[in-house]
């Protein structure tokens, strides 16, 4: 029962709408309705600019956290925290108060790593910063970063956590599926920040 009460609560954390009501709130805009419409981090970057997309960054991350942290506050054993984290990624890609659309994952599939290992989520974050300042591009990091931790899980020893990275991964992949298309024909979009951004704007002038 309590596994139960657990998996419901980090759906719905997982499920509050961060991008959607900043855009409409502090913008009074719908971010469905712009950029690539997705109410995910990298889309808010793109429609409302690095600030706001930092906030709603830092609150995706933190649902995944506390979603993923509901075992520990009702005295359950901490490996609970990777699968009942599981269900905020699914709350975020298919938000009960958005008809069941969402993000990609990636920022609150990050949350669960903070609640599980905190020094792994920090050298996951540092790569994946490094590789979005490198690109401007928050699919490829996203994409290379899921991959490389799930890659390099299998050599932790811990199956639950193997397991847990590749149902994420998984996740991540598929929602990224348009990402992968752009790409692969070399128009995948920048967000407004890194080296990639400066030399476009450059050129563009």
């Amino acid at each position: 029962m309590k596994l139960l009460v657990c998996a419901i609560l980090a759906y719905l954390i997982g499920s509050f709408p961060t991008a959607y009501i900043v855009g409409k709130v502090f913008f009074h805009k719908n971010i469905f309705q712009y950029g690539s419409g997705n109410v995910g981090t990298t889309n808010a970057y793109r429609v409302f600019g690095p600030f706001a997309g930092t906030v709603v960054l830092i609150f995706d991350i933190l649902k995944g956290t506390l979603g993923a942290l509901m075992p520990v506050f009702f005295g359950l054993d901490r490996h609970w925290i990777l699968f009942i984290g599981i269900f905020a990624v699914v709350g975020h890609v298919f938000s009960i108060f958005l008809k069941f659309r969402g993000g990609k994952a990636v920022a609150t599939s990050a949350g669960i790593l903070l609640a599980y290992n905190p020094l792994l989520f920090t050298l996951c974050f540092i790569f994946l910063a490094l590789i979005v300042y490198l690109t401007s591009m928050v699919s490829v990091a996203s994409l290379t970063t899921v991959l490389l931790f799930t890659i390099a899980s299998l050599f932790m020893h811990d199956w639950i956590l193997t397991a847990a990275a590749v149902i994420v991964t998984i996740i991540v992949f598929v929602r990224h599926i348009p990402n992968i298309k752009r790409l692969l024909k070399g128009k995948e979009n920048l967000v407004p920040i890194g080296l990639a951004y400066k030399r476009q704007q450059k050129n563009d002038h």
